[in-house]
């Protein structure tokens, strides 16, 4: 079964233009994150999705591979699909290109859980910690049935509270990690618009619950860390220095 890791990588980020070639300790984020998919999946099958030339040449001249998008995809997802057309595969992971200190086994859960649910899209999640607030709304929170299917994503605190006295309740995060086959992709692709929830929430994977896909969600080892503004940068070096072995 082939499975390939796909990491879309926009240059022109609206909130953080140039973000995947951003320097982490010296080394693009984009290829970070590259080398984290290749160690799950070999370098062979690790490929960035770009619509620009610049994070292109940055990745050939590290030694992966690069395929060129659209510059109108609406989402990441949509520029896997993208790249599902140009390669065959038999699932398509897409890893986010600002989360560069993910555990590759946590790419490869991933992948095998795909393997067990295949007709339905994967994701993973993990609980807040202690230092994030449930507020964040750069933190997508996670609402799970006791299967671990989703049930809705938000950037808003779910489940809600209505008693404030009550324990407070466990929230979980998205880790952006996905698992789909191609139809799926075809599915959300072809769509050509964002849902309408989606929208509203700018979570792509939303969309999926318009086609009637179900969505498990699975938990992952460790907890993601990704840079969505240039303040984010510092934290994640401290993290890295900090695991340095």
């Amino acid at each position: 079964m082939k499975c390939i890791g796909i990491i879309p990588a926009r240059y022109k980020s609206s909130r953080y233009p140039g973000k995947p070639l951003v320097e982490i300790l010296g080394v693009p984020m984009i290829i970070r994150v590259a080398e984290i998919v290749a160690k799950a999946l070999g370098k062979e099958n690790t490929f960035v999705a770009t619509e620009d030339n610049r994070i292109k040449d940055v990745v050939e001249r590290y030694g992966f591979k690069a395929v060129m998008t659209s510059d109108g995809c609406l989402t990441g997802t949509d520029r896997v699909w993208e790249v599902a057309q140009q390669i065959d595969a038999d699932i398509y992971l897409n890893i986010q290109g600002d989360e560069p200190v993910l555990n590759p086994q946590d790419i490869l859960n991933i992948a095998e859980q795909k393997i067990r649910f295949p007709n339905h899209v994967i994701n993973g999640m993990i609980n807040l910690d202690a230092n994030e607030d449930p507020n964040n709304i750069n933190l997508p929170k996670v609402l799970v049935n006791v299967n671990n299917d989703l049930v809705y994503m938000s950037r808003l605190p779910i489940p809600g509270i209505k008693d404030d006295s009550r324990v407070k309740p466990t929230y979980k995060k998205q880790v952006c990690i996905y698992a789909f086959n191609y139809n799926e992709l075809k599915s959300f692709g072809e769509s050509a618009e964002k849902a309408y929830y989606e929208q509203f929430e700018d979570i792509e994977i939303l969309r999926f619950f318009d086609f009637s896909i179900p969505i498990k969600m699975v938990e992952t080892t460790s907890s993601s860390l990704a840079v969505d503004v240039p303040e984010d940068v510092e934290k994640v070096e401290q993290f890295i220095k900090g695991n340095l072995k």
